[in-house]
Order: structure tokens, then C-alpha cells, then sequence
């Protein structure tokens, strides 16, 4: 370190990982030649000389950007917890120092570390920086002096603005919850519904919120909670797609709810224009004009930065608080006369009992009035939308809310009891009671305190509780500080929503979801500021204010702000439900039950404030849910649905193995042996059209080598094969073994592979195109597979393809580019991406224009990928082996990519009984419900084969044959695998019949798309290895794809119901 050799951005930590990576790669580098040819030991080569002189550079700077939060990195994904994170530059005493706990606990130094919470933050933490414990390799395998703790780095964060519960969450959230309708329509709800079913509605509005809030508590207590407030809940817990449609819409809400309140707030200063005569055009006009000069002055405080913005709503606080007082206050100071023709007349037990009862007018209920109250009590989420800005939102977001919903809910509750206001009153200081006039009828109260109000039952009045809206200013000591009241109500509602829009837009698009939002995750500032999204909730909130009159929209908004209820409440059920041992929520006081019900009271609630708001905001819900669905973000957050899919899995997987097997439940679940997944790619396509949704299919690899080396080479692909499948829409696993030997590893997997009833029963193995030259070692394993398949009866089924199947070393050709550009740094790989794409397809051309054969293997690769051209399935079933030879090609017909291939049945047959034969085998089709286009009786397969197709054969096998009569049952025994004379002998007919079989096969099924025949058998310890080969090849050669098949001899076909 500091000698010239390493990038000055490194410091002794990164350089000693770099150092260890790159003995790693060497390794790799040394073993990969072992199987390489000339020219894949040269790329082998460059690639390592490429990142002995680039992976320091560029390699290490690219991790810096990627940790420093580049906008092309997505950071909600975390890939790997334990990969070692980098620091910015500093000393190496800062980083490489022990512990002195390590020491003191243990007595000696030892690479084993003591828990510590820093070893379990994510990358990119922003409360603290995240150590690497040493890896299990580390204390596991040789030692080698490495030094593997770091120190935490200087806290970046100071001079960052976070609140406590207090300003952060109660102040937030009384100020949201406190909004006009408690000085303008409170009196209205409880006239309508009496002061009895009044505390109904209040109640009922708590219940909900107080619900949400315990289902909240719990979900924010379970783990640190950044920014994004009920986004960053219902993402964590239900996974993007829930979050990110809720996300999108809640946003939106907040925007639009700043319009609303703005809009209310010109409404009211318009009212007082239009008192005092001063209106600038008209009332719409002037409270578009209002409202757009209030919006501005609420951004520039937002933009201010938090701390301004808190100071504001401080301000307003203590305004509300004021008028609050004076509204009680007013209720015990002596009424003048002057307020008794208005209907109040201070504490009266007779009011009191005559506005208990509901007295609905029009066409109000009691579903209408709560409708029309509840969205008062939707500001609970206002201290959890700016959750990122909380000193500590895990205690302040519980204690806040809750504390807000009982002062608040207490508040609404006296405010309305206070208020002693007749329903009724006509507002004329003569309408008096004549002294000795009996009090019945309508208006008792106001009769009984000298008022004639009676002629409100004939005529609507205009003041009263159910007629005036200014009650509030009428009961209250000073009239004017109500009218400041409603100023600071609708204003701190505005403010939050105008900052929490932002807030939470800004987490979607740092999660990036939405990836046309991009831009909007940028912040600026120490506090990370979401500028460009106070930009967009300005725009939104102009544009709503435009339009003046806002009842329409009113009803979606409030059934948006309740689908993040409901979603929340289910959060915290489907989490309780999923018994996840990640859920260990902090905060005790909730229940799973309760939460679910709290979400479908807040799903009812939607209905009775208006269904038609509440279709429309689950339509968009859905849509929004489908379409992250789509895209499925590259995201992983361990979601409760994960954990909830896991354990419905296990349920279903015990479930099945209480079922016994039937034959009409039969479906083939297939081990293919296609080694990585990207090696085999026909193998692979074959085995899942026959599987497709409806049948397990595991595609195999077998690491062959020392453990230690084919373990670590297993472990590093296991991730990278299961991620290429589910990208290419493979519906398979991957299961890899690592073995000494080839055949021991697959008979390990054809032990153990599948779980419960869901184990595969059919083998699928590429044919050995090049078993000639293999060597006796190789073809010994391949045969002993097979024989090992039939020992643990399992179905075989043979893939032949004249091209191959192997397409590894295209695949290494292929990865060329991208390994390249992997490790260049992202300024090097803008201005050198066109050329040296445009060089590496050249050179790729170029080595498929001296080599046709690539190019007819590629192809050849795809062709079951594709949709098949119309054509025929020759399906050559000779031997009854319980039905899998018919069935694996019926089932491939009813797949959408065969459904043009007709089935053609071939069967053998006596001379001279061909229609017998054929009327028989249509009889068992037809039982059998499987429909075919022919059915041909080959009643000439005994004749023997041609010369020339004889000497095919011997020449195939003569360099595998034991000569001379005295030594062969010596060299038999020393050489088990080779072919004697004897042995020709004993199988003649079966030798000749596979030869004759190819010769009817290349007579009647040359233009068929796949033929699928009977897989001959070879006995064990009678036929050699390099003869049972001979047989398959000498069968399948010169043919379209040929799919041998071998059921284990059980009925998987039945005609019985």
C-alpha cells in the first residue's frame, strides 16, 4: 500500500479484498485450462491479464459508486448481505484494527468477532456503516494471515435535521386531524345525528384509526423504518406490488389534498372579500387567485427545508390551540342576548335532551353524515410519511399517533358537547313566547327559554346548528379567532400534504418501481430534500386549484388515504398470519385478528362514503398491482407474501404426501441432466414443454473435481443458474452436486432430488454424440447412469440431435462482451461501447463463417423453443412399458408449440395380420383418449438389415472388439467394457433389429419433427458398455431429433374412470 502500485482510492482494506479476489481468480483461471482448447485458454488468459490491470481500477471505483448511491445502481436491492462493503479512503489503522472487546472476551485474537448490530445492517445504511464478519471459508479452511474487521468510518451525517415524537409525529398529526370540520361542519354532524349517535360517528372514526395505528406500530417496531412513511410499511411487508400501486396513489393523494385544502382556505378569505365588498373579479376566480398565491407560499416554506417547515406548523399550532380555547372559554362566559336568536343559549339540559336524538333531513343517514365527518380523522399517517426525517421513527411513530388520535378524539367530543345549539333558530330577536303559552310541538328548548322558533317546521331557517355554519364563531368568547382557527386548520393540512407527497414519492422512486419516475429520487441537501418532487406536487396542486370546485374528487381522495389503512392493517395480519420468525415486532399491543378486521371495516368505510369512488380506487389499485407485476422490480425485501408462499408450500407439500398414487394422476417429473443451465438449452426446452406449470422438471449439473474446488464453483453458480431460468421463463430448479466422479453425483441425485411426493420419475439425458472417443471411463459412467436409472425405476428418456446439444463453448463466446464490460468503469464503457461491440460480433461472425458447424448448433439449439411447424410426432412404440412412450408425446401435443404435430403411431405386427394389429391398437387409442392422424403396422421388422447397414455397424464397434478365441475370457474380465465374439453372438437378433429398426425409421419418419421410439435395453453384466452404446447410435443416426424412451415398466396410462 502507498508504493505506486495501488490507485490512490484505495486504501489498505480494499486492496488487501482486491488481493485475496485475486488469488481467487487465478485459481479459477488454472482450472478452467484444464478442459479448455487453444482458443478458450487464450480468452481464459486475457480475461486474467484484463483484470490484473483493470479490476483495481475500475472494478474497485465501480463498488465505490455503486455504495456512494449512483443512479444506475437500484439500492433497495441488497443481492448479497455479505459482500464486503467499501468504505471512502482512510488510514489503515482506522480500518484494520481489532476490537479490544474481541481480545478481552476471549483471552488470545481470533478471526471469530462477537455480535455486533453492524454486522447486520444492510449496504448503504444510513444509520451506521455495515462490518464484515470473516466467512465461513475464512475459519474454515487453511489459515492464511487476513485481517478481515473494519472499523466503522466517521458518521457523515452531521448537521442532518431529525425530529423527535413530539414536533415529528403529535404535532404533525393534531394538526392533520384538526381540520376545518372542526369549526365549520361539527356542529352540522351532530344536529343531523344527535349528540347520542354524534359520539357514535366520532367513536367509530377513532375505532378505525386507532386500529390502523396499533396494525402501524407493530409493522414500524419490526425492523428501522426509513423514509416513505406508509409506502415504505406496505412495500416491506407485502413486497413491491403492493407497495407500489399503493405508493403511486397515496402520492397522488397528498398532492391532490393540498389542493383541497388551499381551496378551502381561499373559500373562507373569499367569504370575507365578499363581507367587505373587495372581490378582485368574482368568488371562482378569486379563489383560484387566493389559492395559487397560498400554494406558492407553502412551497417556498417546504422548500425552505424541514426545519422551516416545522417551525411553521408550530405556529399554526399554537393559533388552533388558541382558537380551540376560546371555543371552550366562550361556552362558560354569560350569553349575550344578542346569540339567544341565534339558537345558542350556553348549558341547558333541556337542548341537551332534545338534540340527543338523530333528526336526519333530506336524504341523510347516518352512513352519509359519518361519511362526511370521517375524513377529518384521516391525518394519522402525517408523522409517518416523513419516517426518514424521525430521530427515531420505531418509538416516536407509535407513540405520536396514538397520543394525536385520543387528544384529538377527546377535542371533537367536547367541542360538539359544548356547543348547547338548538337545531333550528330564525335568527329574529321578536319571535318571543307570549307568557302563559303552553311549549309543544316542535322547538320545546327554545320555547321553554322564552323563543318562538316553531315557524322553522314550516320554513327552513337559516341559522341553528343544522342551518349555519358559523356556529363555532357564535359560541366562541372572541368571534375572529375562529376565523384563524380555520386559517391555520386548512393551512398546516396543506403543509403536510404538500411535504409529505414528496417524501413518499421520493422513496418509490429511490426503490425505483417505477422506473420512468427516476428522476424524482433525487434529493438535495443534507437532508436529502425531494426538490424535484415539491416541484411535481406543486404542478398537481395548481392544476386541481384551477379547477375550483373540488366535491367531486373529494370521495376518491379519502378512499385513497383508506386503501393505505386497509393495506396496512392487512400488513400487519398477513405478517402475524405468515408466522414469519422475522416478525418480532417491538410494540406487543396489537392482534392479528383485529388487524384484519380494522381492514375490512376500512374496505366498508370506503363503500358507505361512495362506492363508486371505491371501485374506481381498487381499479387503479389493480392496475398498478399488474403492472409492477410485470416489470417485477429486481427488488427483495423478505416480504411476508415470500414468507406466506414458503409456508403454503410446506402445507401443500405435506398435504400431498398423505395422497396416495394413482395412475390417473400420473404426470411426468423430469431430472434432465443439461449440466449448467444455459449448456443444454434443446434438452432443457424438450423436458419443459412436456412439464411446462403442471410438473416438476430439475435441471442437473455435476461438479466433478476435488470438493473443495468443485464446491466453491457450485456455490458460485447456484444463484446464476436459477436466476437464468426464471429470466428466460424456464419453469424448472436448478440442483447441483458436487462429486469425484460423474456417475456418483447423479446417482445422488437420483436419490435424493424432490421433496415428499414431488420427486422426479423420469430421466432425461442427452445422447453421447462423441462416445468413440470419450474414453472407457466416460462411457462406463454414462451406461452405469442408465443402469443406475432403471435400478431406482425411474422412466428414461435419450435426446438425440445429429447437431449436439452442447452448447457451453458458444455460451463462453457469447458472455465475452458482457464479462468485459462487467468490470469497466461506466465513463470508459460510454465511449468505447459501440466499437468494441461492433469488433466482438465481428470476431463472432468471423468464427462462424470458418466454423458452419456453430451456427447449425445454435440452431439446432433453439428449435424446441420455437413453435413447431406443422408436421408429424412419430411415435414407434415397440415395447409396452407401461404407457410412458405414448404419453410424453400426447402430452407434447396438447403444448401451444405442438399443437400443429399430428401423432403417428407405428407398432409392430405379424405377417398377415397387419389389420388385426391395427384394429387393436385403434381400440386401446380410443379407450385411451388420445387421438392420432395414423397408425401403421411395421409387419416386416424381423427381415434382416442390409449389408451395408451391417457394415456401418462393424465398423462402429470393431475398435472395441476383443479378437482371438483364447484370450478373450481373460481380457473380458480385465476388460469388462470391450465386445467379444460370444457376445456378438448371444445378442445377433437384438444387434440386427436395432440396425433394421433405422433402416424402417429412415424409410417411413425422415420428415417427421421428433420421432420417439422404444429404448432398447441392455441387461446388466451380459451386454458390454461399448455395445449397448453401439446399439443406441446405430439406432438414433442419420434421423431427425430421436427421443428414446423407457417407462419402469408401470401403467401410467388407464382407460377405467
Amino acid at each position: 500500500c502507498g508504493g505506486g502500485a495501488v490507485p490512490q482510492a484505495c486504501s489498505c482494506n480494499s486492496w488487501s479484498y482486491i488481493n485475496s479476489h485475486f488469488l481467487q481468480k487465478c485459481g479459477h483461471f488454472f482450472r478452467a485450462c484444464k478442459q479448455a482448447n487453444v482458443s478458450q485458454k487464450q480468452f481464459l488468459l486475457s480475461e486474467l491479464l484484463d483484470f490484473i490491470f483493470n479490476e483495481p481500477t475500475s472494478a474497485f471505483l465501480m463498488e465505490r459508486f455503486k455504495s456512494n448511491g449512483g443512479e444506475h445502481v437500484n439500492p433497495a436491492y441488497d443481492a448479497n448481505l455479505d459482500e464486503p462493503p467499501v468504505y471512502n479512503g482512510t488510514s489503515d489503522e482506522e480500518h484494520r484494527t481489532v476490537r479490544p472487546s474481541v481480545v478481552s472476551a476471549f483471552g488470545h485474537d481470533t478471526l471469530d468477532r462477537v455480535p455486533n448490530i453492524d454486522f447486520y445492517r444492510n449496504a448503504g445504511s444510513l444509520s451506521g456503516h455495515r462490518a464484515v464478519r470473516p466467512s465461513l471459508q475464512e475459519l474454515h479452511d487453511v489459515f492464511q494471515k487476513v485481517n478481515v474487521e473494519s472499523a466503522v468510518p466517521v458518521d457523515s451525517g452531521k448537521g442532518v435535521v431529525k425530529f423527535g415524537w413530539i414536533r415529528g409525529v403529535l404535532v404533525r398529526c393534531m394538526l392533520n386531524i384538526w381540520g376545518v370540520m372542526l369549526f365549520i361542519r361539527l356542529s352540522w354532524v351532530f344536529g343531523q345525528a344527535g349528540w347520542g349517535l354524534g359520539i357514535v360517528v366520532i367513536v367509530l372514526s377513532c375505532v378505525v384509526t386507532t386500529i390502523t395505528c396499533l396494525s402501524m406500530s407493530a409493522i414500524c417496531t419490526n425492523g428501522v423504518v426509513r423514509g416513505g412513511g406508509a409506502y415504505y410499511m406496505i412495500s416491506r411487508s407485502l413486497g413491491p406490488e403492493f407497495g407500489g400501486s399503493i405508493g403511486l396513489i397515496f402520492a397522488f393523494a397528498n398532492a391532490v389534498a393540498v389542493a383541497m385544502y388551499v381551496v378551502g382556505f381561499a373559500e373562507v378569505v373569499v367569504d370575507l372579500l365578499e363581507d367587505y365588498d373587495s372581490l378582485m373579479v368574482d368568488e371562482i376566480n378569486d379563489t383560484r387567485i387566493v389559492g395559487m398565491i397560498t400554494v406558492v407560499f407553502l412551497l417556498g416554506i417546504a422548500v425552505a427545508g424541514m426545519e422551516w417547515e416545522a417551525k411553521a406548523q408550530i405556529v399554526l399550532l399554537i393559533i388552533l390551540l388558541v382558537a380551540i380555547v376560546n371555543v371552550f372559554a366562550g361556552t362558560f362566559m354569560p350569553v349575550d342576548e344578542s346569540k339567544k336568536k341565534f339558537g345558542y343559549f350556553g348549558y341547558n339540559s333541556d337542548i341537551f335532551l332534545e338534540n340527543f336524538a338523530p333528526d336526519f333531513r333530506g336524504s341523510e343517514t347516518f352512513f352519509s353524515v359519518f361519511s362526511i365527518f370521517f375524513p377529518a380523522a384521516t391525518g394519522i399517517l402525517a408523522g409517518a410519511n416523513i419516517s426518514g426525517d424521525l430521530k427515531d421513527a420505531q418509538g416516536a411513530i407509535p407513540k405520536g399517533t396514538l397520543l394525536a388520535i385520543v387528544i384529538t378524539g377527546i377535542t371533537y367530543l367536547g367541542v360538539a358537547l359544548s356547543a348547547s345549539v338548538v337545531r333550528d333558530a330564525t335568527g329574529n330577536a321578536t319571535d318571543l313566547i307570549v307568557p302563559g303559552t303552553v311549549c309543544n310541538g316542535t322547538a320545546v328548548a327554545a320555547c321553554k327559554l322564552g323563543y318562538d322558533f316553531s315557524s322553522c317546521a314550516e320554513k327552513s331557517c337559516t341559522f341553528g346548528s343544522m342551518n349555519n355554519f358559523q356556529v363555532m364563531t357564535l359560541v366562541s368568547a372572541f368571534g375572529p379567532l375562529i376565523i384563524a382557527g380555520t386559517f391555520s386548520a386548512t393551512l398546516s393540512s396543506a403543509l403536510a400534504s404538500l411535504v409529505s407527497a414528496p417524501k413518499v414519492l421520493q422513496a418509490l422512486c429511490k426503490d425505483n418501481i417505477y422506473t420512468a419516475l427516476r428522476m424524482f429520487a433525487k434529493g438535495y441537501g443534507k437532508n436529502d430534500e425531494p426538490i424535484r418532487g415539491y416541484l411535481i406536487t406543486f404542478i398537481i396542486s395548481v392544476a386541481f386549484i384551477a379547477i375550483g370546485d373540488l366535491n367531486a374528487i373529494a370521495p376518491i381522495i379519502s378512499n385513497f388515504f383508506l386503501a393505505s389503512y386497509a393495506l396496512i392493517n392487512f400488513s400487519c395480519f398477513h405478517a402475524s398470519y405468515a408466522k414469519s420468525p422475522g416478525w418480532r415486532p417491538a410494540y406487543k399491543y396489537y392482534n392479528m385478528w383485529l388487524s384484519l378486521f380494522g381492514a375490512l371495516l376500512c374496505c366498508a368505510v370506503m363503500f358507505v362514503i361512495n362506492w363508486w369512488a371505491a371501485l374506481l380506487t381498487y381499479a387503479i389499485e389493480i392496475l398498478l398491482y399488474l403492472y409492477v407485476t410485470v416489470k417485477k422490480p429486481a427488488v427483495n425485501w423478505g416480504s411476508s407474501t415470500q414468507a406466506v408462499t414458503f409456508v403454503s408450500a410446506i402445507s401443500n407439500a405435506l398435504a400431498l404426501t398423505r395422497v396416495k398414487d394413482h395412475v390417473k394422476n400420473f404426470r411426468p417429473q423430469i431430472l434432465a441432466l443439461t449440466g449448467s443451465a444455459r449448456c443444454r438449452p434443446a434438452l432443457l426446452d424438450l423436458a419443459h414443454s412436456i412439464t411446462k406449470n403442471y410438473g416438476l422438471c430439475i435441471t442437473c449439473e455435476v461438479f466433478v473435481g476435488p470438493k473443495s474446488e468443485a464446491v466453491e464453483e457450485m456455490n458460485a453458480g447456484m444463484e446464476k443458474n436459477q436466476l437464468w431460468l426464471r429470466k428466460t421463463k424456464r419453469k424448472a430448479f436448478y440442483a447441483a452436486v458436487a462429486w469425484e466422479s460423474f456417475r456418483e453425483g447423479v446417482e445422488s441425485l437420483l436419490q435424493a432430488s424432490g421433496l415428499g411426493r414431488m420427486k422426479p420419475n423420469t430421466l432425461m439425458i442427452g445422447f453421447k454424440k462423441h462416445w468413440r472417443i470419450a474414453g472407457k471411463e466416460s462411457v462406463q459412467s454414462y451406461v452405469g447412469i442408465l443402469h443406475d436409472a432403471f435400478d431406482f425405476e425411474y422412466g428414461i428418456t435419450v435426446l438425440r440431435v445429429n447437431e449436439g446439444l452442447d452448447v457451453s463453448h458458444l455460451v463462453v463466446e457469447e458472455g465475452q462482451y458482457e464479462m468485459y464490460f462487467s468490470r469497466v468503469n461506466e465513463s470508459v464503457r460510454r465511449t468505447t461501447l459501440m466499437k468494441v461491440k461492433e469488433d466482438h460480433l465481428k470476431s463472432i461472425a468471423s468464427k462462424h463463417s470458418f466454423n458452419p458447424m456453430n451456427a447449425s448448433l445454435a440452431e439446432a439449439s433453439t428449435q424446441f423453443k420455437k413453435k413447431q411447424p406443422k408436421g408429424t410426432l412419430d411415435v414407434w412404440w415397440l415395447f409396452d412399458d407401461g404407457g410412458l412412450t405414448l404419453l410424453l408425446p400426447y402430452i407434447l401435443t396438447t403444448r401451444k408449440k405442438w399443437k400443429d404435430c399430428k401423432l403417428r403411431i407405428f407398432v409392430p405386427g405379424q405377417p398377415g395380420r397387419c389389420e388385426v394389429d391395427r384394429e387393436e391398437m385403434k381400440s386401446l387409442l380410443q379407450k385411451f383418449r388420445i387421438e392420432c392422424s395414423d397408425i401403421t403396422v411395421i409387419d416386416d421388422i424381423h427381415v434382416a438389415p442390409r449389408p451395408e447397414s451391417m457394415r456401418k455397424l462393424e465398423e462402429m464397434i470393431e475398435p472395441f472388439r476383443l479378437r482371438g478365441d483364447n484370450v478373450q475370457t481373460e481380457a473380458k474380465r480385465q476388460q469388462p467394457w470391450m465386445i467379444t465374439d460370444e457376445e456378438l453372438s448371444s445378442f445377433e437378433e437384438k444387434t440386427n433389429l436395432q440396425v433394421r429398426l433405422n433402416e424402417l425409421l429412415q424409410e417411413n419418419s425422415k420428415s417427421a419433427n421428433l420421432i420417439i421410439v422404444s429404448m432398447p435395453i441392455a441387461r446388466k453384466e451380459s451386454v458390454s458398455d461399448y455395445l449397448y452404446m453401439a446399439w443406441l447410435d446405430v439406432l438414433t443416426q442419420d434421423l431427425p431429433p430421436t427421443l428414446l424412451i423407457r417407462g419402469n415398466h408401470k401403467s401410467v396410462l388407464t382407460f377405467y374412470s
